[in-house]
């Protein structure tokens, strides 16, 4: 199976020609192949070939998780940018009294960051670990950086890499205050249409925000509706 179809799962913003928007969910396939998934990534972003990919590719580290492996903790010096090219992972963020709020899930082909742990001195605001064996790949987010201070192309994919974290946050946030917990459970299947096999009831529920007993009432109700629907 071809799970290479989501770089985040985020919206589909117009990346290279706003008369044929190239979908974020596409890298053709990066993660059956030797290349690093990064290159895929960073080149669907900059909508061009990058100059310098060398000085990239020789710094690239993978790392392996096993289920229940932390790729980092909150409170942590990471300043890298990572790709996912094998398995899921959750990000969460942790409470004081030891509650779990789900912020996300990278599956194959996803790239993300703490966004405050790549300023200088900064740390990691939130949890990553592993839900299957993983592979990561391991980006130094200084590097690309000052790749960005010479080349065009890779100021394109820090823009736009940004852009996209925007994106997914303003989505990520209107759907808590706006939708149901049955319509974020919609929407999460339309965006991650092979997560959900892959990612427990406990999990699934936690990000949708309801508890497990709530969102099988809502796959009963959802199933019921399509039932009712069919020909008789």
């Amino acid at each position: 199976m071809n799970r290479m179809n989501t770089l985040e799962s985020v919206l589909t913003p117009q990346v290279c020609r706003a008369e044929n928007p190239l979908s974020l969910t596409e890298v053709n396939g990066q993660t059956n192949s030797s290349a690093p998934v990064a290159r895929g990534v960073l080149e669907l972003l900059a909508c061009d070939p990058l100059p310098g990919w060398d000085r990239v590719a020789s710094t690239i580290r993978l790392v392996r998780l096993r289920p229940g492996e932390h790729l980092f903790r909150v409170g942590q010096s990471q300043p890298f940018v990572f790709f996912v090219r094998q398995g899921v992972l959750k990000m969460i963020y942790e409470t004081g009294d030891g509650k779990e709020w789900i912020k996300a899930f990278a599956g194959e082909g996803a790239f993300f960051s703490s966004l405050s742990a790549l300023q200088t001195g900064g740390q990691t605001t939130f949890s990553v670990l592993a839900l299957q064996d993983a592979v990561v790949e391991k980006v130094d987010y200084a590097l690309l950086h000052a790749l960005a201070e010479q080349h065009m192309a890779w100021q394109r994919v820090l823009r736009r890499a940004f852009e996209i974290y925007g994106f997914r946050k303003e989505k990520r946030e209107k759907d808590l205050l706006t939708l149901t917990a049955e319509e974020r459970y919609k929407n999460f299947l339309l965006e991650h249409p092979d997560l959900e096999s892959r990612i427990s009831q406990k999990d699934l529920a936690g990000y949708i925000r309801v508890t497990p007993v709530g969102l099988s009432r809502i796959k009963a109700r959802i199933k019921r509706a399509g039932n009712s629907r069919a020909p008789g």
